[in-house]
């Protein structure tokens, strides 16, 4: 395997086998999709990431995205991160009204079809009952932070065909956390379902400039 290792972590209404398209565009890397306790705490999720994630590129979309940001403001030394329109809490007020108000009229279903549109199925959710209830509420609380001293470069993304909302949200990200960020070409919101390649592409882009800076800084 090539570069350093890339943690990709999944987001609400999910498991770590919504990653199933993107990892064939990720060959050659040191990729794993990680299972996380999904327990609709931050602080447990975060402290079951923080040891596989540390020296480590993560990537995630929603909100596995959300949490690769708590990670990088706690202090995790992330290599590099590549995070899809994550939450941004008061920063986009509303983003997520459609999201509860489909969870409210079409349980399960109703929220994995608002959030990720037609790519997502049930069957992408887990099967413990009130998982995604859970994980509404911690993501829904999210309120982000500026990487802390020490992560690695993070880049924000966001679907070229993705609502003016989600695109809003991810400029004001960008501006309070003092973060690039970039449009992934043809995506929505479920880019490692419906755009892989295109997200693997970036992907490997800022891991192999994060393995560019490793070898450097060895070298001197």
């Amino acid at each position: 395997m090539n570069g350093p290792r890339l943690v990709l972590i999944h987001g609400a209404a999910a498991t770590p086998a919504i990653h199933r398209a993107l990892l064939p565009h990720l060959a050659g890397l040191d990729a794993v999709s990680v299972a996380r306790p999904c327990s609709g705490d931050l602080e447990t999720e975060l402290s079951a990431l923080a040891g596989v994630c540390a020296g480590a590129v993560v990537a995630g979309v929603s909100g596995g995205a959300t949490l690769g940001l708590a990670l990088a403001a706690r202090g995790v030394p992330l290599r590099a991160a590549v995070l899809h329109e994550p939450a941004a809490g008061s920063l986009a007020p509303g983003l997520l009204a459609h999201v509860a108000e489909g969870l409210r009229t079409g349980g399960v279903p109703g929220f994995g079809r608002a959030l990720y549109g037609p790519a997502w199925s049930p069957a992408e959710a887990p099967d413990e009952p009130g998982v995604v209830e859970r994980e509404f509420a911690m993501f829904r609380g999210f309120e982000p932070a500026p990487p802390a001293f020490g992560c690695g470069p993070v880049l924000l993304t966001v679907g070229e065909h993705s609502p003016a909302a989600r695109h809003a949200s991810v400029a004001a990200l960008a501006a309070h956390c003092g973060l690039p960020y970039t449009t992934v070409p043809g995506g929505r919101h479920a880019v490692h379902l419906e755009r892989p390649a295109e997200f693997a592409a970036l992907i490997r882009r800022r891991a192999a400039a994060a393995a560019a800076a490793a070898a450097a800084e060895n070298f001197s």
